[in-house]
Formats: C-alpha cells, sequence, structure tokens
C-alpha cells in the first residue's frame, strides 16, 4: 500500500500540507509534493546513517514544519519515534534518551544545547542532528545533509508497515514511562473514531499545544490522513492564535481547558477583530472542561463544534460526548468510542453493573489502540491489565444511559493545565533537599490549571526551610511545571497501620464541597 503522505503529494501536489505562520511576518509553507520531498530527505539521511525498523529517533523542538517532517521521515522508516519535551529539566531529559535507548537525536537549534549538556549522560547517541540553525560542535547540520539526499521515498520494505512510536508519561515511582505503541495497531480504531466525527478532507488543522504531547501531535497526523492543511503556532498566544483561525480559516483542533479558556479571556481587541465561524470540531481534552468553561465556548464559537474525548497516552481516545450532549449530560465523558470496550471494575475484582456515583469502579479498556507494553516496565504493564483490559486508574460510574462519568483517581496523577504529573517524581526530587524529612504531594483545585501541584512537607528538626527554598530546589531537578505552586507544613503526615501515607486524607480538606476530585 502506497504511503499516504505519497499519495496526497501525487494526488494534490500543490495543496498547503503545512503552514508556520509566525507574528514576526516570517511564513513558511509547504505543500504536499514539498512535504513528501523533505520528509523522504530527512529519511535517507537517516537510513545513511543506520536507523532501520524499531531504531529510536529522539526528536525535539517546538511546534514547526522541521518537527512534522521529523514524525513522517521517522514514520516512514518504521524507525521508532520518541517525541521529548523541552521542558523537561536536564536530569529528566537526559533519563528518558537514555532510557529509551536513543541512537539518533533531531532537534531545532535552540534546543541543541541541551544535548550538548545531557551528551556524556546519553553515550548510546550516535548522531545529533540540528535544524533550523547552527549545529553545535560536534553535532550535524541535518538541514545541509538534507539538501543533497534524495527526494524519492527512503529504499526500505513497505510490508513492514509503519514505526512504532513511544510517548513518556510521568512514573508513578518517580521516573517516567515510556508507554510504546505498535505500528498501527489502531488504524482501524482511529479511522472510525474520525469517520464518527466528521473529519473531511477540506478542514484546516491548527495547533493548540505542543506536538510532543500525544494529543496536539496524534490529531495532526490524523488530519493528515484525510489530506488536511496543518498550520503550526510555534508556541501558544491566544490573541495569535486566534489570527491564525481567521487567516486560514482553521476548522479543526485538540486542545486542553488551558489554552481555550485563555482564547476565551483573550484581549477584546482580538476576539472583535478575528472571526472564529469556521471552527467545526473542537476536540476537548487532556483534562476535564468545567461546565462554565464550556458555556463560555459556546457564546464564542459554533455550538455544533464542540466534542470531548477522554483517553490517554496509554489508551488512545476511550469515549466521546457529542456536541448535543455538552450541555445535556454536565460533568459526562461521553460513551464509548467506535471499537472501544469500556468495563468498571470494583475492588474486589467484579464488574460494576449498576449505575449512578454508588456504583464506582475502576475504568478499563479494550481496543485496538490500547499501547502495546512499557519500555523495559512490563511488570507494570501487566499490573495494570485484567482480563484483556488495561488502566491508567481512573474511578468511573455510568448514568442510566450508559454515559460515562469521571468521578476520582486510584493513583496520584495530577492532570495540570492538561499536561500529567505524577506525585512521586516530585516527592523523590524533594526529598533529596537535606531540611525535607517527609513529603507528600497531590492536585488541589485552580480555576486557571484545572489542578495544581500542592505540597505538604514535615521538616527536618532544627529545621527553617521556606516555601521559596523548597521552590528553587524543585526548580533544579524538575520542568517548571513540576514545581509545587503552594506548599503547607505539618509536624507529621497521617498515616496507615501499615505506614501508608493517607493521602486522600491531606487531599481532602481542598476539595470539600465538590462533585469530583479530579
Amino acid at each position: 500500500m502506497a504511503d499516504f503522505l505519497t499519495s496526497f503529494a501525487q494526488s494534490q501536489p500543490s495543496k498547503p500540507a503545512v503552514i508556520d505562520d509566525r507574528p514576526d511576518g516570517t511564513r513558511s509553507i509547504l505543500d504536499f509534493a514539498g512535504l513528501e520531498a523533505r520528509s523522504n530527505q530527512l529519511a535517507n539521511v537517516l537510513l545513511e546513517l543506520g536507523v532501520r525498523q524499531n531504531t529510536r529517533v529522539v526528536w525535539c523542538g517546538k511546534n514547526s514544519i522541521g518537527t512534522v517532517v521529523a514524525m513522517h521521515a521517522t514514520r516512514k522508516l518504521g524507525a521508532t519515534a520518541v517525541p521529548l519535551n523541552y521542558r523537561l529539566s536536564e536530569e529528566e531529559a537526559a533519563y528518558v534518551v537514555d532510557h529509551c535507548d536513543a541512537e539518533v537525536v533531531y532537534t531545532d537549534a535552540e534546543y541543541a544545547p541541551l544535548f550538548a549538556r545531557i551528551g556524556a549522560m546519553t553515550p548510546k547517541v550516535r548522531h545529533v542532528l540540528v535544524f533550523d540553525g547552527i549545529a553545535p560542535s560536534g553535532m550535524v547540520n541535518a538541514d545541509a545533509l538534507c539538501e543533497g539526499a534524495p527526494v524519492s521515498p527512503p529504499p526500505v520494505d513497505a510490508s513492514l508497515g509503519p514505526g512504532d512510536t513511544m510517548i513518556y508519561t510521568s512514573g508513578t515511582t518517580g521516573r517516567p514511562k515510556g508507554a510504546l505503541r505498535r505500528g498501527a495497531s489502531g488504524a482501524a480504531q482511529t479511522m472510525a473514531m474520525l469517520e464518527y466525527i466528521g473529519y473531511r478532507p477540506d478542514d484546516v488543522y491548527i495547533t493548540t499545544g505542543p506536538l510532543y504531547h500525544s494529543g496536539p501531535g496524534s490529531f495532526l497526523t490524523r488530519g493528515q490522513l484525510f489530506g488536511q492543511t496543518a498550520v503550526v503556532q510555534r508556541k501558544f498566544d491566544a490573541d495569535d492564535w486566534l489570527r491564525l483561525v481567521d487567516k486560514y480559516r482553521c476548522s479543526s483542533t485538540f486542545s486542553a481547558p488551558t489554552p481555550i479558556r485563555m482564547i476565551c479571556n483573550a484581549s477584546r481587541e482580538a476576539l472583535e477583530r478575528y472571526d472564529r465561524s469556521s471552527m467545526r470540531v473542537m476536540i476537548g481534552n487532556a483534562a476535564p472542561w468545567s461546565m462554565a468553561l464550556k458555556l463560555h465556548y459556546l457564546e464564542l464559537f459554533p455550538a455544533e463544534s464542540l466534542w470531548e474525548i477522554y483517553g490517554s497516552s496509554e489508551l488512545g481516545v476511550n469515549c466521546l460526548l457529542r456536541p448535543e450532549d455538552q450541555l445535556r449530560k454536565p460533568g459526562s465523558c461521553g460513551r464509548e468510542a467506535p471499537m472501544v470496550e469500556v468495563r468498571l471494575y470494583a475492588d474486589d475484582g467484579s464488574i460494576v453493573t449498576g449505575t449512578g456515583p454508588d456504583a464506582t469502579g475502576e475504568l478499563f479498556v479494550r481496543a485496538p489502540g490500547v499501547f502495546s507494553d512499557y519500555h523495559k516496565e512490563h511488570d507494570r504493564y501487566l499490573d495494570d491489565q485484567r482480563d484483556g483490559f488495561q488502566t491508567v486508574g481512573d474511578i468511573a460510574y455510568r448514568d442510566e444511559e450508559g454515559y460515562l462519568y469521571i468521578c476520582d483517581r486510584k493513583k496520584d496523577m495530577i492532570i495540570s493545565g492538561g499536561v500529567n504529573i505524577y506525585p512521586a517524581e516530585i516527592e523523590a526530587a524533594l526529598e533529596l533537599h537535606p531540611d525535607v524529612f517527609e513529603v507528600s504531594v497531590f492536585g488541589v483545585p485552580s480555576e486557571e490549571w484545572g489542578e495544581s501541584v500542592h505540597a505538604v512537607i514535615v521538616r527536618r528538626p532544627g529545621s527553617a526551610i521556606d516555601v521559596e527554598a523548597v521552590q528553587a530546589h524543585a526548580r533544579e531537578h524538575l520542568a517548571g511545571y513540576k514545581v509545587p505552586r503552594s506548599i503547607s507544613w505539618l509536624d507529621e503526615l497521617p498515616k496507615t497501620g501499615s505506614g501508608k501515607v493517607l493521602k486522600r486524607e491531606l487531599r481532602a480538606p481542598f476539595w470539600a464541597g465538590r462533585d469530583r476530585r479530579v
């Protein structure tokens, strides 16, 4: 079967495939013929450097044509693409690059210094390719190599299929986990979902978040499966996002609640100046949208555009809430997406068959698009499995019509601004401070971010450590969004008889009076 990008390069060569239009007036456009050529050139360069089926290739950079090219090039080779969150600390970035066994890194020039600093901690990396700028000493100018490379598809066995992807999620025990998804394992499920939503070739997709995140990146690729134009915004800005929607008649996107809240609260000038009526498919995900946010969105955008989905990097898209149900089913994440089975399990292992808030259970999913394994942590993958169904630890219930409601988490994950954060990572970092005796981290409500990171700390006897010192220490070891926004102090953490911290007891006062604890 012909590669879909190759097919579109032949059937609609001059249609814009990717547009990078920046606020300073810089604009780059690649049509489908150009995107095919650039992707093939990079694929051929990687092939010459020894990249083969399942070779791990890390790509890193803000949204740009270069990052889209990397996504297609690795796919064409059958390599395993590992997008790297450029907001990670050096320690975190080095762990991901080394843990995934990356042999090649493809980074934009802005982040090349990061890979120079962590070079000694990533000995398996053989080549660092730099695009859109000057390559530091010891690295390779990718753009120069690509200029002389063939524009024809790389000579690989097409029967091997597209490459795997590996998305690193925050770890439950203090280290990120590589969620591996095999090739085209969920292709049929993806197409069924997109057809159900009503994707069209004439839609124009706009990024509303970084492409290293599984949602924005996967939905851009899904749009290009239909031959859509993609508008990439290098760094999110609400006013400029509105400009791009108006200028290119953007009609589709994927967004966490935080960027949409910023858009809905953009400057009056931008909201009055830029037309938003082209938006046809708004996919809301990454964290629950509050009813207040939905109402605000519906005041400014077409009512029939808003879809909400429930899913995760590991499990893919599991539930869909249709536009006509947004106000009718407040708090629901919808019903099962096409080709998805959902089961709720009680603590005793029985299947929950009742309905209503008193009939809750841990949500498990079975679907073709569920991830394949955790890289080097197969035991953790098996720990989250039951009867062929997989979970990420959310607690849910159904109503009498079969709509699902996420009401809590069995695990301690925090979703802040649409980004998954596991407290164990933060606790491990904070406990490195000599004046911290014990710490517990959890999410507390935030109107701006959905949840924010809160730490409860027990000081070592005689210590006078304060909030500023804790946050400064955290910044040395963690990405900025993981640093606790608030801190409280206790003489002792509440614990069970076996010594386990009663985290839900600590969380309870912050969530009092709310219908759900996420």
